[in-house]
């Protein structure tokens, strides 16, 4: 089995792989302060609840966008399982033609995202990843990451815009409202903030579209990629574990 490890800034997601699907996946918080050893303890017990032994664990690969823990994640994961992960970085393969500015800026959360997307999806292709900050990649007509935008992600929004409006609290985010003319102030941050979000995908299709002069296949990923997916008015594919699919193409590029 092959463990994929994707650090971001809120959640650390892990898929564990048998041949070319998950057999387990297991999230946790992203937290600096962890220990090797914790680190090593709590990836045993993730994946112990999927019933699988450290022994069974023959290979990993990590992406890290947090580069604090990247050291102490990356040993956290060879003392549990024995295995030195193959690290999302320079120097490694990904097959990728990147043709921004500074290929080196590119994170390796939209490295592996766009490794999967070329492989398995129609191009050119959009890709929405929605976390702590919503990222764009587009890829275009023949495969090359083009470029893309960064958006503040919808948890992150709606936090500042609690602290820094007295009046307004903090909500949840786990349904879609019926109405997009909210009745209540909650109601009017939860329209806000999904549909919000919804509409700024479809705007921006649109607009990364024209520039293409191509229509697009269009990705959505990442911890709040479900309940956008229902708000959408463009098709639109939700696909939870591209990373982790990404990071598991990249581990076998890298391991032949």
């Amino acid at each position: 089995m092959i463990l994929t490890v994707d650090a971001g800034n809120t959640h650390t997601l892990l898929g564990c792989w048998q041949d070319d699907s998950i057999a387990h996946t297991g999230r946790t918080f992203t937290l600096a302060q962890r220990t090797v050893q914790e680190w090593a303890l709590l990836l045993r017990d993730i994946m112990k609840l999927g019933d699988i032994s450290p022994e069974q664990i023959m290979g990993a690969a990590l992406s890290c966008v947090v580069p604090p823990i990247t050291a102490s994640l990356s040993q956290g994961i060879a003392l549990a399982f024995g295995c030195e992960p193959v690290v999302v970085g320079p120097g490694i393969k990904t097959g990728l033609d990147i043709t921004i500015d500074d290929p080196a800026q590119l994170g390796s959360d939209m490295v592996c995202n766009a490794v999967a997307a070329l492989e398995l999806y129609t191009l050119p292709i959009i890709i929405f990843d929605m976390g702590t900050a919503t990222s764009v990649s587009v890829l275009d007509t023949k495969g090359r990451f083009s470029g893309g935008a960064i958006v503040p992600g919808i948890r992150t929004a709606l936090d500042a815009l609690s602290a820094k409006a007295s009046q307004l609290p903090h909500v949840a985010l786990d349904a879609v409202p019926k109405r997009v003319i909210g009745k209540n102030t909650i109601d009017c941050m939860q329209s806000g903030a999904l549909f919000g979000a919804a509409a700024m995908i479809e705007g921006m299709t649109e607009r990364i579209e024209q520039e293409l002069g191509s229509a697009c296949t269009v990705l959505i990923t990442g911890g709040h990629s479900e309940i956008i997916s229902r708000c959408l008015r463009i098709e639109a594919s939700h696909i939870p574990t591209l990373l982790l699919e990404g990071l598991h193409k990249i581990y076998a590029k890298n391991c032949e």
